[in-house]
């Protein structure tokens, strides 16, 4: 485990910081992840370190960017230590989906496949659980 797990988790109150999955119904702990890739320069400093469920660090890989699928163009991803979620993101409770209208949350929702059937599955499950979002 990354030594620095327990202070980045306390400060994502041990949630995913991209998609907010809890971690608390997982079988693993969630990842410490590079917001900017080590591979490209990126630092073990706090302000560069995410939690991440593993669905959403495999996906990221070493991206700082994406295709916005509206302007096709180029948008950055969305960085948790920059960026505010609720800016970039909105969650439907009803469909269970994360919706974005901006340029940095679409590329983000497309490059992290935060809607994919499972995820959507499990969000409706912590719904009723009363730990989602």
């Amino acid at each position: 485990m990354n030594p620095l797990y327990p202070r980045v988790a306390k400060r994502a109150r041990n949630r995913c910081e991209y998609c907010l999955a809890p971690e608390i119904v997982q079988t693993s702990v969630f990842e410490v992840e590079h917001v900017f890739p080590r591979s490209r320069g990126g630092s073990n400093e706090m302000e560069n370190l995410a939690l991440a469920c593993r669905a959403c660090n495999r996906n990221k890989q070493d991206r700082t960017e994406y295709v916005d699928n509206l302007t096709g163009h180029d948008a950055a991803n969305f960085n948790p230590r920059q960026d505010r979620w609720s800016e970039h993101f909105e969650f439907d409770p009803e469909s269970c989906f994360i919706h974005s209208s901006t340029p940095i949350g679409r590329a983000t929702v497309a490059l992290l496949d935060l809607n994919n059937a499972q995820q959507v599955q499990a969000r409706s499950i912590w719904i009723q659980l009363g730990i989602y979002p």
